[in-house]
Order: C-alpha cells, then sequence, then structure tokens
C-alpha cells in the first residue's frame, strides 16, 4: 500500500522527515517497506534554469547552428543551440552543465562541456520533449516571465516533488488502508489533531433525477447509500489529481473515474461511478444471481457467476460485482452525461468468496474484504459529489439514498489495569493509558479503580476484545519503551522447533555425497611443522600434548586443512587424482585465558570434474565448482546473502571471505602452492573451510519447500556496463533491495572484459526472474520493477544499462 506524505500533510501537520515518519509508523505496526520519491516531471529539472539570451550569431562553421551567450544566474555560458527560433532577448530553459535531463523518448542524458565545430559549448537551451515535459521539437521554449535568471525550472514548471511509502499492511489492520486510517494514527503517535475536510456545503441541487435502491439481503449488504449527479462532463482531471494518483502508482482514467480512486486511497471507502443512462428501468437493485449467469466485466472478460457473489443490477440483470469489479456495460466513458454514484458496506465474507472465485484483486476488495467503516459511506460520497461538481460540473439531481436498516453499534469492552500491567510487562499511568485511548478514537466510558469500559468505532474491526485494547496502548506507547525485567518469565512460551543439529549434520553429509564428495574423519592431533611453515597459523596457539607418543602428532590441529591434505596426497599417490572430500571436525587453540575449541566443515576440490570419456572431455574443476557448492549449503540452511570480500592471504593464491555481520563464516579458494607442498600435494586444490557452530546459529533450519506457485514466473534480461571494481556480489544486493518480494532469484550468463568498451570497465548479461505468488504479473508492475532495478544499478554501482 502507497501512501503519500504530501497528502498526508492535508491530514495531519507533520514536521518530521519522511524517514522519521517512517520508523514512527513501522514501530506502531504499520511497517514501511521503502521509501520511493516522486516527481511530477521525471528528475525534477534538477540543474535546469531560467535564462536569458544575450546574443545570438550564426556559427562561423555550421549553417544550421547558432552561437548564443546565456545569463543563468550565477554566470554567462556559451551555448551552441541548433533551434531555428533561438534569437537575442528570449527568456528560455537552459540545461546547466552537468545536470542529466530526461527526454520524453530515449535516454537520459548529462549535459557536458563541448567543443561543437570548435566553438565551446556550456549547457544546453531546451525543446519541451528535452526536459519531458511535452513532445514538441520543433524548436527550444520561449518563456513569457519575470523570473530572474538563473531561477530554477522546477519553480517556473511547478514540478511536484512527492516522497511516497510503500507500508506492508497486515491483514487486521484494514483501518489504515488509507491517508486517513494512517493519519489516525500518527495522531496518536504525534499527539496532534487531524483534520478531515468538512462537507458542510453539500446540497443537492434537485430531486429531477431520482433512481431508488432496494437491497434483498440486508446481511451481504448492510448499507447502501448513492445519489445522481447530471450534465457532468466527462474530461481530463487538473494536474493536482493526476499527481496525487501517479504518486501511488495508479493510470489517470478521467476525472469522475480519478475521484473515486482519489477518495477510496484518501478515506478507505470504495465507491463506483455508473453511468445513470445506462441503468434500465431506472432502478438499483442489489441482490444475488444464478450460477452460470454470464456477466462481461470492465476488462471486457465473460464470467460465469457462481451465484454466491454480491451483484449490483438493474430491471436487466447485472451492472457490477459488488465491491469487486464493474460491468463493461455500464461503466462512465467520455460520452457520459448523467452518472449514479454509489457508496456502500459490504459484508467481508461475501466479498472475499467473490474476489476468490472470479481471481479479481482490486483496490476495493482490498478493502471490502478486509472489513470497511460502515460509518463512512454518506460522509465519502458527499465528498466525491462535491469533487465531481467542482471538477466535472453538474447538479446533485437526487437527496442521497441511504438504505441503512441495521446500524452497525460500537463495541464495548471492558478492560482490567491489573491485565495491561500482567501482557506489557511494564504498569502504566492510568492517565497515560486513557489519553493513549483517546487520541485513537477509543473512548473511555467508565473508569473504576480496577477496570476500564471503553467503546470501539466499528471501522477498528480487529479491536474485539479486552487484549486487543491492551495491544492498541502498547504499539503507541512503543514496544522499545518496555524495558525488560531481571527476572523474565512468561504466561505463555510458544512453541519453537527443536533443531537438530546432528539431523542437519547428517542430512547436509547426504547432500554433499549425493554431489560426488566423499566423507573423511582425520586424526585431531597433528604435526608441530604445519603451524610453525604455514605462514597463517600462529604457532603460539597450538595446543601440545604432554605425553606425546611422537612429534608428528604432538599438537592439536588448528585448522582441517592440513589433516584433509594428508587424506589427499595418500589417494594421490595410488594415482586417485580427481578427488571431492569434506570433513565435520573439531579444531582446537589456545588463548590467554585457556584453551578454546570450535567446530569446522571443511571441503576439498582437486583435479577434472569427471572421468574422460566419449561423452564428455576431461575438465579441472574450477573456483565457481566449489563454490557452488557452499552456496547450496547456505541455501540449504536458509542463509540469505552473506558478505562477501575478495581477499589474497594465505593460505589462499585468492579466496572469497563470507561474512554475517562482524563475524567470519568462512573461506573459499585455491590454495598457495607452498601450502599444498607442505601437505606433499602436488597439484592444485581448492578448499572452503566454514565455522559450523556459526552456520548452526544462523541456519533457519532445513530448507523446507512448499508448493509451486500457480502464478507464472517472469523472466527480463539486462546488460550492464560496470566499472571492473564492482563486483556481483554488489550488484545482488542492489538488486534484492530494489526487486523487493517480487524479485525471485538473479543471475549472470555473461561477462565481458575487452576493446569492445572502455577501459577498466566489464559488462555483465544479467537475468531477472519475476513472481508474484498471490497474482499474474501485469506488464505494467514487471515494467515499474525494472525500472527501480535500472535506477538503482545506475545511483548505486554507477552502471550503464546496454539496450
Amino acid at each position: 500500500m502507497k501512501i503519500s506524505i504530501n497528502r498526508l500533510k492535508h491530514f495531519i501537520h507533520l514536521d518530521q522527515s519522511p524517514e522519521q515518519i517512517a520508523a514512527m509508523l513501522t514501530g506502531s505496526g504499520l511497517e514501511v517497506e521503502g521509501i520511493e520519491i516522486f516527481e511530477s516531471i521525471k528528475g525534477g529539472l534538477e540543474g535546469v534554469v531560467i535564462g536569458e539570451v544575450l546574443t545570438c550569431e550564426r556559427h562561423p562553421n555550421a549553417d544550421k547552428l547558432s552561437v548564443t551567450t546565456v545569463d543563468i544566474g550565477d554566470q554567462i555560458v556559451p551555448i551552441v543551440c541548433g533551434a531555428p527560433n533561438v534569437a537575442k532577448g528570449q527568456k528560455v530553459v537552459v540545461a546547466k552543465e552537468g545536470c542529466t535531463l530526461y527526454p520524453i523518448s530515449g535516454e537520459p542524458f548529462e549535459i557536458k562541456k563541448a567543443k561543437i565545430r570548435g566553438e565551446v559549448s556550456q549547457g544546453m537551451i531546451c525543446a519541451e520533449d528535452e526536459i519531458g515535459i511535452g513532445e514538441s521539437h520543433a524548436g527550444i521554449m520561449v518563456l513569457d516571465t519575470d523570473l530572474a535568471n538563473g531561477t530554477p525550472a522546477s519553480e517556473y514548471f511547478e514540478v511536484v516533488r512527492d516522497h511516497v511509502l510503500e507500508i506492508g499492511l497486515t491483514p487486521n489492520r484494514a483501518d489504515a488502508a488509507s491517508h486517513l486510517g494512517v493519519a489516525r494514527d500518527l495522531k496518536a503517535l504525534l499527539k496532534r489533531e487531524i483534520c478531515i475536510p468538512g462537507v458542510e456545503e453539500f446540497k443537492s441541487d434537485n430531486n429531477s433525477r431520482v433512481i431508488p435502491v432496494t437491497v434483498e439481503n440486508a446481511a451481504d449488504c448492510p448499507r447502501y447509500a448513492g445519489l445522481t449527479i447530471s450534465n457532468v462532463k466527462i474530461g481530463p482531471s487538473p494536474e493536482w489529481l493526476q499527481n496525487y494518483l501517479k504518486a501511488l502508482d495508479l493510470e489517470p482514467i478521467n476525472n469522475v473515474v480519478d475521484i473515486t480512486n482519489f477518495i477510496l486511497h484518501d478515506l478507505g471507502q470504495p465507491l463506483h461511478a455508473f453511468d445513470a443512462d445506462k441503468i434500465s428501468g431506472g432502478k438499483i437493485i442489489v441482490k444475488k444471481l444464478p450460477k452460470e449467469t454470464s456477466f462481461v466485466t470492465l476488462d471486457e472478460k465473460e464470467r460465469k457467476l457462481s451465484g454466491e457473489e454480491l451483484m449490483i443490477c438493474d430491471e436487466n440483470g447485472g451492472l457490477c460485482i459488488a465491491g469487486i469489479f464493474g460491468g463493461k456495460g455500464s461503466g462512465v466513458s467520455d460520452a457520459t452525461t448523467s452518472i449514479f454514484l454509489e457508496s456502500a458496506y459490504f459484508s467481508p465474507d461475501v466479498i472475499r468468496k467473490g474476489s476468490q472465485f472470479h481471481g479479481l484483486k482490486t483496490d476495493a476488495s482490498f478493502r471490502f474484504e478486509r472489513g470497511t467503516d460502515p460509518n463512512m459511506p454518506v460522509y465519502a460520497l458527499k465528498r466525491a459529489a462535491m469533487l465531481i461538481k467542482e471538477i466535472a460540473g453538474g447538479q446533485i439531481s437526487s437527496d442521497i439514498i441511504d438504505v441503512y436498516p441495521n446500524p452497525v453499534q460500537d463495541r464495548e469492552i471492558e478492560v482490567s489495569f491489573a491485565n495491561i500491567k500482567r501482557l506489557i510487562g511494564k504498569e502504566l499511568p492510568k492517565d497515560l493509558i486513557k489519553e493513549i485511548l483517546e487520541n485513537l478514537e477509543i473512548k473511555c466510558l467508565v473508569e473504576t479503580a480496577t477496570h476500564l469500559k471503553v467503546s470501539v468505532k466499528p471501522y477498528r474491526v480487529d479491536v474485539e476484545r479486552d487484549a486487543d485494547v491492551i495491544e492498541e496502548i502498547l504499539r503507541i506507547y512503543g514496544f522499545d519503551n518496555v524495558e525488560l525485567s531481571e527476572n523474565l518469565k512468561s504466561d505463555y512460551l510458544a512453541e519453537h522447533p527443536i533443531r537438530d543439529f546432528n539431523k542437519i549434520q547428517y542430512r547436509l553429509s547426504e547432500l554433499l555425497s549425493s554431489l560426488g564428495y566423499y566423507e573423511i574423519i582425520t586424526n585431531s592431533l597433528t604435526k608441530p611443522v604445519y603451524a610453525e611453515k604455514s605462514g597463517y597459523l600462529d604457532p603460539e596457539q597450538n595446543v601440545e600434548i604432554y605425553n606425546k607418543l611422537s612429534e608428528d602428532l604432538g599438537v592439536m590441529r588448528q585448522s582441517l586443512l592440513f589433516s584433509g591434505l594428508e587424506v589427499m596426497a595418500y589417494n594421490i599417490n595410488r594415482r586417485q587424482k580427481d578427488l571431492k572430500l569434506f570433513e565435520f571436525g573439531t579444531v582446537y587453540s589456545k588463548t590467554g585465558d585457556g584453551y578454546q575449541e570450535g567446530k569446522r566443515l571443511a571441503l576439498f576440490l582437486t583435479g577434472d570434474t569427471g572421468a574422460e570419456s566419449w561423452r564428455q572431455v576431461s575438465k579441472g574443476v574450477s573456483f565457481p565448482d566449489l563454490f557452488a557448492v557452499v552456496e547450496l549449503i547456505l541455501e540449504k540452511l536458509g542463509i540469505d546473502n552473506p558478505e562477501v570480500e575478495i581477499v589474497h592471504s594465505a593460505p589462499f593464491d585468492y579466496a572469497l571471505k563470507l561474512s554475517i555481520g562482524t563475524k567470519i563464516l568462512g573461506q573459499i579458494g585455491l590454495l598457495q602452492e607452498e601450502i599444498t607442498k607442505l601437505g606433499e600435494v602436488k597439484q592444485e586444490v581448492l578448499y572452503a573451510e566454514l565455522d559450523w557452530e556459526l552456520l548452526m546459529k544462523k541456519a533457519k533450519g532445513l530448507k523446507k519447500y512448499g508448493e509451486i506457485s500457480k502464478f507464472p514466473e517472469v523472466r527480463r534480461d539486462l546488460s550492464l556496463v560496470i566499472d571492473k571494481s564492482v563486483s556481483f556480489d554488489q550488484i545482488k544486493k542492489v538488486a534484492i533491495k530494489a526487486g523487493g518480494k517480487l524479485l525471485q532469484r538473479i543471475g549472470a550468463f555473461d561477462v565481458y572484459q575487452g576493446d569492445k568498451i572502455e577501459a577498466g570497465k566489464k559488462a555483465y548479461a544479467l537475468s531477472f526472474y519475476l513472481q508474484d505468488i498471490e497474482q499474474t504479473l501485469t506488464d505494467k508492475v514487471i515494467d515499474k520493477t525494472m525500472s527501480r532495478l535500472i535506477q538503482s544499478f545506475e545511483n548505486e554501482v554507477g552502471a550503464f544499462i546496454r539496450k
């Protein structure tokens, strides 16, 4: 769910930064998953200013170019311009050197100082299409303005800049599925009043077109309200409304439909506008239609009804699947002159069943199936009608029809102060408790020495019992403000699955065996010479044996490396040169305070990947072969995206160091020749040693597999040109952050370095796999995700995207 900070400020005074607002909301249970910046003109015209052409002369070396000097406020710059209409004295739009332009078509480009046919040019005088505000490229823009030279063009064009919060709304918080709902939480957090637009000026102009409403099942539709507006003029919405919708990633359609979407996201109340002339018989009937009845929805698909969904009908049949999707034959079009505006409260159960049956997930069904406010329909109807009159004209040609036979009552809940203390784990002052509840619009009715009776409005569908009220108090008071006592206790301990480390080790042994690895078990006693000559182990940390049997078995091993190399040497000497080995073992060291031991997992790889045969040529093992196995182990244990660093230090010729936070998980790489010779191995060895105890601490248990999603996966490819210093791991982290939950995985299928690209650069060909487990991805969502990825790559790793 997207929330505009600009729009929030219409409901409540905010002087905090977007990041501070996001932190407050997350702490109160409305988790902000990200903050996006919306600009009504892409790039916000940053670096683009108003300038004045002081001189304009023909270019000495080009007939179609002009050499100008332009006053841009802080300096006068020479600019070579190819527009035929440039002239002295004009007020123009100038892109300064160093700024980036986002044209209507084509790729963004940076303005650089250049020599054009021998003349210096330090900027660009712009046409409409070049700054992304129009299609015209006939000539430069000539402005009629008194603004001072150097004034940012964003002021002249009134560029709207907004911060948009992406909130991961939990199913119980239907009340927060709007700007008003989020403002209510901020009211309690900041202790500030909210301002709800008034509708006191609402009145009907006449009763020339009354459309009566009949509700056949009040249980499925407890409240249905509507009115008619005649002589409306359908057209584009004003710029402020279009920018509001675009900030929320909605496409403007026309003024009437845009207003219904505005009200939905503003107040959380879905509305629907019918073309009044298409309502047969001039009446609305809310009922269910027989099973297998055909109905064509707005997306022009014919659907067979289940017989259980609620329908908005006229005398001839269905007009709309109530609370879910409109019908093709009754929607607002350019030819519409009169509308019937619907605002209702539907049973969440019937909407949920209908939405599931037809596989339709809309903004309206999202709210209705979670529970909307039964007290909102009439207010929202008045607000929308006033906006339609203001923007689309017309007259309100009926009084509000409000079918509401059984009004939903506020819930009364009794809470004990003792229970509040018990569940929160801290005694809060009674005045503070009452203040928090009042700020949450939970009215305190009766207070005794031990209890508090409160009244909860029906829009809070999740507050039904005393524990819910206490949760409300706690989330506003702040989880972080509850100190941990010295003696932790709980009335209830949740069951957590016991992680059987022996079972996990056994399963990983099976996995490695299936990949062709053999398990080895080696002696914990080893030669002191390994630590003395290795160059990376400290001989001072050797744990010596008092009654040693021989000098060769005089100390405890500090690493699994050399005992594994001894096994490899034994096998290689017997002509078994292609080896894949692993060992779970303990290592020992001496510290200032005594001794310590730790468990490790070691992997060894040498020789060829497989035996030579008529089907395949013999091929030596390489670093990716071992790294892929380590990645598989981490995936099995549910350890995601450890930090990766390239290292060149003993015992490795080259290696990757894996870390989780400040702790080293392990290293993978090619062993130095000096190290392998020390173990009497005369061929290249790839080696990995992982901290098994840290693995077990961070593991989420063996990965469990679920049902394959019924919604298809989509692949998109990108080619990135980046500096050689940028690693694939950096790219992967940027992609995971920008791609969000839709990005399932990323792969590199080609890497290029050569004379075809700039020196010091390399090119990655990457594949991105996108999938939504709840619905089929649309082109719009895919394109938006890929645009976000491209922008992140450009901004965070300086990538150039090859087309």
